[in-house]
Order: structure tokens, then C-alpha cells, then sequence
């Protein structure tokens, strides 16, 4: 396994949305020197685990990237070509949130490399931009959209659906707007309640109440005809794309192939010795760049796993997508069996897919396949 995917995890943001459990923080200010210091070390770290690999994905996520100064970026991407091959069709992505501010700075990440930008809208209505905490309006939004056409090679942006009180009808009728913006990719979650969220406080409290589970399997339904009638069929559970414009470096996640996880929280998993290893970083930002400082590295954690757990992480990952995985070791019958015949897996010869209406129920699927 030569092909290695890296992602640099940028942990701040502007302002903490009320939904979003992902490790990102808000601080008043930012040493950027020793920020891109100590991502240039952790790099380094690695690069000496991984020799003669060649990078095929680069993937800037956070937080919000985008408020990295683009010369940070142009550095870390300067120092991945230093230490690996880096293929010349490299997809290198950057989240950012369409606000005029970070789009103000698009053609500069174009200048240090990046070929791929992927937007939080988030929604196409001001009332539910102020509901869900973005500090964009949808006018800043259309103007983000229109300057990433015309900056990167690729670009994409986010929709959440199953808003408090969200019919079919309003949900089609935002799709009709998204469908006009879209390009080749479009991401489209289901909003959920994630413990230690504004969101979730609220929801404990009543105040926030999300439809009814028929209204959400309607909106679901309702998305995937939609967009795959728009020729973007889905790929993932949440992702939808024209054939050959996924998301390279997602993925490399789904297909449980090697990753680099750079920056503090992030994760990766590297095929060395023969063994798969699974990495953590340490998830505090100011514990993980003096871990750097003083050990070069902010791993808290790196496990050899068995086979049984490589096994169990391939199908989690793997059955998200369309195309499914194929089966390395034999499923117990007896959970696969009833799993088959209820319509929610399919499997032909040795590869196993999750059909439409497994994909909508997965992690009960997963949790019935793999116990």
C-alpha cells in the first residue's frame, strides 16, 4: 500500500455553532507562526514513519481552515512535497465558511495550492443561517459560491435538512435553489442532536424539536431522488456527486486505505509493518502544539489493531458507500442472513452492499451485523 492521503486538522473558529460537536475552539488570538511550526514538525514526524509513499489526497478540515493565513497552508503543502511523491492529479481541499472575509482570500489558497474548496452554507435562508449559528446570510452565500467557480478546479457545499418544522415541500424548494448553484458535488446531512451541543441542551429542554421520523424518512427520500434525478447520485450516505467528481479524499476514509491525521483530535490510520495502526493526536490545541514543541509529535495514542477490529472498522466504513466493500472474511450467517432478507444488505459473490433502505437505518444495521 503505497498511496497515503493527509489531513491537517485547523481547530478554531470565529464562533462555536450550536450543533456541531467537532473538535474546534474559539480563541481571541492565534500565534500562526507556531501554529504552522509546530504542523511543519508533525510532519516531519510522520513523513519518517511513511517513506517513499506517494500523496494522492491533501484534505485542510477543522474548525475553519479558511482563517489559516494562505502562507500556512502554502508551507504545509511545500513541506508534504518535500517529504513524499505527490501525485500531479493531488485533490487538496480546503473548508471554508462563505463569509466575505475568508472568500476575500480564495485566490490567495489557490496561489499556495489548493485546487478544491468545500463551503459550510449550511442552508439558503437567513432564518435558518441565524438558527443554525453561521455567521453568513444567504447573500454572502450565493456571492462565496460564485467566487469559488471562478477560483478553484473543483468546488462543493453543504446543506442540513430535517430542520425543526421543515416540510417537503419548503425542503424541495431549497433544493431547486441548490440544485441551480451545485457543480459536480454537493453534500447534504440530516441534522442531528449531538451530545454536548447547544443543540442537545436545547432539545433536553424541549425548546428544540426536530420532525417527526416519517417527516425525516420523507426528506431523505425526497434528497436522493432529487439529486440523483439531477444526474448527482449518491456515492455515500451524504454525499453526492457526477460520476468521477467524489470527494478523493473522503474516499480514502470509506475505502479504509492510508491516512495521515495532522493537528490536534485528528485521527489516521497507517498500514506499517505490515500491521494497520490506528493514531490519535492529543485533543486540546494548546496541550497538542506543546506535546510538539517538546516531543515533536502530538500523538496521545498509536494502537496496533487486530484483525477482527480491522475487520469491524473495513465494514463500518465501507458500507457507507454506494458501491459497498468486498468481504475479506466471512460474515456470521446468522446475523447476515436476516439482514438480507429484510432488504437492508445485498451481497453479490463476495461484495456486500447496503441497499437505499439500509443506508437510511446504518448504524442499526451495523449494530445487528457486527454486534
Amino acid at each position: 500500500m503505497t498511496d497515503l492521503a493527509v489531513y491537517i486538522h485547523w481547530p478554531f473558529c470565529r464562533s462555536k455553532c450550536p450543533y456541531c460537536d467537532f473538535n474546534s475552539h474559539v480563541r481571541e488570538r492565534i500565534d500562526e507562526e507556531r501554529w504552522r511550526n509546530a504542523l511543519l514538525a508533525e510532519l516531519d514526524h510522520y513523513a519518517a514513519l511513511t517513506p517513499g509513499r506517494t500523496v494522492t489526497s491533501i484534505f485542510f478540515g477543522g474548525g475553519t481552515p479558511s482563517l489559516m493565513a494562505p502562507a500556512t497552508a502554502g508551507s504545509v503543502l511545500g513541506r508534504i512535497g518535500e517529504r513524499w511523491r505527490v501525485d500531479p492529479s493531488t485533490e487538496i481541499t480546503l473548508e471554508a465558511n462563505p463569509n466575505s472575509v475568508e472568500t476575500a482570500r480564495f485566490r490567495d489558497f489557490r496561489a499556495a495550492g489548493v485546487n478544491r474548496v468545500s463551503l459550510g452554507v449550511q442552508a439558503l435562508d437567513d432564518a435558518m443561517l441565524r438558527f443554525l449559528g453561521r455567521a453568513h446570510n444567504t447573500k454572502e452565500a450565493l456571492a462565496a459560491l460564485d467566487t469559488a467557480r471562478k477560483t478553484f478546479d473543483r468546488y462543493s457545499f453543504d446543506l442540513i435538512y430535517a430542520r425543526p418544522e421543515q416540510t417537503v415541500e419548503q425542503w424541495n424548494a431549497e433544493l431547486d435553489r441548490a440544485l441551480a448553484l451545485a457543480g459536480e458535488h454537493l453534500s447534504v446531512y440530516q441534522l442531528t442532536i449531538e451530545p454536548g451541543t447547544a443543540f442537545a441542551t436545547a432539545h433536553a429542554r424541549g425548546d428544540l424539536v426536530l420532525p417527526d421520523e416519517e417527516t425525516q424518512a420523507a426528506l431523505y427520500e425526497t434528497t436522493q431522488e432529487r439529486l440523483s434525478a439531477a444526474g448527482l447520485p449518491a456515492y455515500e450516505i451524504s454525499n453526492h456527486a457526477r460520476p468521477g467528481a467524489e470527494c478523493r479524499h473522503n474516499l480514502t476514509y470509506w475505502r479504509y486505505r492510508d491516512y495521515v491525521g495532522l493537528g490536534p483530535g485528528a485521527h489516521g490510520r497507517l498500514t506499517l509493518d505490515g500491521r494497520k495502526v490506528a493514531t490519535r493526536q492529543r485533543r486540546a490545541p494548546e496541550t497538542w502544539v506543546e506535546s510538539v514543541e517538546r516531543t515533536g509529535h502530538g500523538t496521545e495514542e498509536t494502537t496496533a489493531l487486530t484483525p477482527a477490529e480491522v475487520h469491524e472498522e473495513r465494514l463500518m466504513m465501507g458500507l457507507r458507500l454506494t458501491e459497498g466493500i468486498l468481504l475479506d472474511t466471512p460474515l456470521t450467517p446468522s446475523r447476515l442472513a436476516p439482514l438480507v432478507e429484510g432488504g437492508f444488505l445485498a451481497l453479490a459473490g463476495n461484495r456486500l452492499k447496503a441497499t437505499p433502505a439500509g443506508r437510511q437505518r446504518l448504524n442499526a444495521v451495523l449494530a445487528r451485523l457486527i454486534g
